[in-house]
Formats: C-alpha cells, sequence, structure tokens
C-alpha cells in the first residue's frame, strides 16, 4: 500500500486505511474571510505563516505514516517470533505492577498495613490471654464448683441410676444383664 492510502488517524479502527475524503485536516483558507488574528498581519507575514502551517501539516501528516509503518512492522516481528497480544498485555501487566510495587506509594501502603497487622495480631493475643485468665479464674470460683459438683451428680443418677438402686431411670444398655443384640448382616 502506498503511503498516500494510509489513514492519518491514529484512533481509527482503519489505522493504515485512508477514507475518500480526509476529514480530520483543516482545508486551506485561501477564499474565506480573515480571522481577527490574521487581520492585524502583512500580506507577506500571511503568507509565510501558511506556508510554515502547510509544512508542520505535511511533517505530522509524515510521522503519522511512520507511525503506522512501524506498528505493523512491529505486529510483524510480534507474530514471527509467536508473542500473541495476550503475550503483550501479560508482559505489560507485569512490568506495570513490578511499577507499581516499587512506588513510594505501594511502599507506604504495604509499610502501614504490616504495622496495622502486627498492631491487630498483638491486640488479639491480648484479648486471648485475658479470656484465658478469665475463665480459669471463673473455673476457680465457688459457684463454678458447685454448678461442676450439680452436673456432676445428675450424670451419675443418669449414667448409674439402676445399677445403684436409684431412681428407676433404665440404664443406657437396657436391662443391664442382658447382652446388646447383635446387628449382623441379612
Amino acid at each position: 500500500m502506498d503511503s498516500a492510502g494510509q489513514d492519518i488517524n491514529l484512533n481509527s479502527p482503519n489505522k493504515g486505511l485512508l477514507p475518500d475524503a480526509m476529514t480530520d485536516v483543516p482545508v486551506d483558507t485561501v477564499g474565506a474571510a480573515p480571522t481577527p488574528a490574521a487581520e492585524g498581519l502583512t500580506e507577506a507575514e500571511e503568507e509565510e505563516l501558511r506556508a510554515e502551517l502547510a509544512k508542520v501539516e505535511e511533517e505530522i501528516v509524515t510521522l503519522r505514516q511512520v507511525l503506522a509503518a512501524k506498528e505493523r512492522h512491529c505486529g510483524e516481528l510480534r507474530r514471527k517470533l509467536g508473542l500473541s497480544a495476550l503475550e503483550g498485555l501479560k508482559q505489560n501487566l507485569t512490568r506495570s505492577w513490578h511499577d507499581v510495587q516499587g512506588s513510594p506509594a505501594y511502599k507506604k501502603t504495604q509499610e502501614t498495613l504490616s504495622q496495622a497487622g502486627q498492631k491487630t495480631s498483638a491486640a488479639l493475643s491480648t484479648v486471648g490471654s485475658a479470656i484465658s485468665r478469665k475463665l480459669g479464674d471463673m473455673r476457680n470460683s465457688a459457684t463454678f464448683k458447685s454448678l461442676e459438683d450439680r452436673v456432676g451428680t445428675i450424670k451419675l443418677k443418669v449414667a448409674g441410676g439402676s445399677e445403684n438402686g436409684g431412681d428407676g431411670l433404665p440404664s443406657p444398655a437396657g436391662s443391664g444383664d442382658k447382652p446388646l443384640p447383635s446387628h449382623e448382616p441379612f
């Protein structure tokens, strides 16, 4: 494709293809009414500025064409090397992540979160120790000892009631002397 047939709009999905009419190139204003800035210029100055403008616009078009050609060449090299767009994206993300990790803001945030984690861990350890100490104190209290004795008494009545000639509650094994029925498969 010749350089005259390339799209100069870098955001165009048809990059490298020129439409029939170039819409993003300024139209020559030779026959147009002068703008307020052009009113104070002599005809020679205006002509010189127009020539410079045309030269700069031509350079812009050339640079865009060169960039498009370089991008095509880059794409061809990537294809020949077997690098896909996904691989390029992966490399860009990896490079960006390393850049982020090296930034002062990331380092400061990481340091702050590390300190917060250490303080939280220390606080939870202190709370755990306090709860353990309180539970130990509670277990040694008279109220807990009384509750423990009552639970033990109830346990003896329930578990050993018929063997002890107690309260008529059946023992867990049935009648006491009879063995448990066997559960043989059919």
